[in-house]
């Protein structure tokens, strides 16, 4: 099972995931990212993944589909808060040649240069 939650600072939209990203749930994730994206306008879009113990291929799948979609709007994706097991997957796959990796949701935004915040 996953958890999803949205926050949405600026021209950023952080999706936290709680559980496990496996493909049981990887439609469903893709979905709420995908409406979420189109609902606040995101331009950057930051996964803290500090609450996902496990992820399979099939999430690589989503987190690359919607780098994809904000690839096509001059946007960029980063990842933070992996465990070993799921940044050792991205390590693998090559994903981290195109996508941002920070320790922290924070450092994310501090990059970003966004403060200001609204839960969603």
């Amino acid at each position: 099972m996953v958890t999803m939650k949205a926050e949405a600072q600026g021209k950023v939209l952080i999706i936290r995931l709680t559980g496990e990203l496996d493909h049981y749930y990887s439609e469903q994730v893709k979905e709420f990212v995908e409406q979420q994206i189109d609902m606040n306008q995101s331009q950057h879009l930051v996964w803290n993944l500090s609450g996902l113990p496990f992820m399979d291929s099939s999430g690589l799948g989503v987190i690359l589909g919607r780098y994809r979609q904000v690839n096509e709007m001059g946007g960029s994706v980063t990842v933070c808060g992996l465990n070993t097991q799921v940044k050792r997957l991205f390590q693998l796959s090559g994903l981290f040649k195109i996508m941002y990796v920070d320790q922290t949701e924070q450092e994310a935004l501090d990059r970003l240069g966004e403060s200001s915040c609204k839960t969603l």
